[in-house]
């Protein structure tokens, strides 16, 4: 009873330390994973322009590269000026004048948190957090006796979550 009893104290008491200290980043993260909802809109966003010179004579391809542009279609092109729907660029001089819809500086680093790769300075950061959360998850078990009836319902909605989150991963 005693080794139950420790258990459920230390599963308690970290749970609700560490709580507290991933507050913040899961408040950075909730506002950067809604704002990645609405990526493919212009939520706050704010048209920057710019006037660049890059490498010369790129293809449509490496120029949508180059400029970072999803979807990046030319729709003209006179002489060396390709015309595309953020702006022109002139493969002869690598001159390359354009316009695009961008997060706020503060807002955009956010959303850098959900694209961390491995090789990325916020992979740590990703990876403690994950951790915290799957910690999260089953130290949620240790909070209640198993014979109460919170408990009890509290595995009723661990299920129907369950359930609800495997049928919109399979839609």
């Amino acid at each position: 009873m005693d080794k139950i009893k420790d258990t459920r104290s230390f599963m308690r008491i970290t749970h609700r330390y560490l709580g507290y200290f991933l507050a913040g980043i899961m408040a950075v993260y909730a506002v950067s994973g809604v704002l990645l909802v609405y990526r493919d809109t212009d939520l706050l966003k704010k048209e920057k322009k710019y006037d660049k010179v890059i490498e010369k004579n790129l293809d449509e391809k490496a120029l949508g590269k180059e400029l970072k542009i999803k979807n990046f279609e030319v729709e003209k092109k006179e002489g060396t000026v390709l015309t595309f729907k953020q702006g022109t660029y002139d493969a002869a001089t690598g001159q390359a004048k354009y316009s695009k819809k961008e997060l706020p500086f503060v807002l955009d680093k956010m959303t850098k948190l959900h694209k961390a790769q491995s090789k990325d300075t916020l992979s740590p950061l990703n990876t403690f957090f994950g951790i915290s959360l799957f910690f999260f998850v089953i130290s949620s078990f240790w909070m209640f006796n198993p014979k109460t009836k919170a408990f009890k319902r509290g595995m009723i909605f661990t299920a129907a979550g369950l359930v609800v989150s495997i049928l919109l991963l399979l839609l």
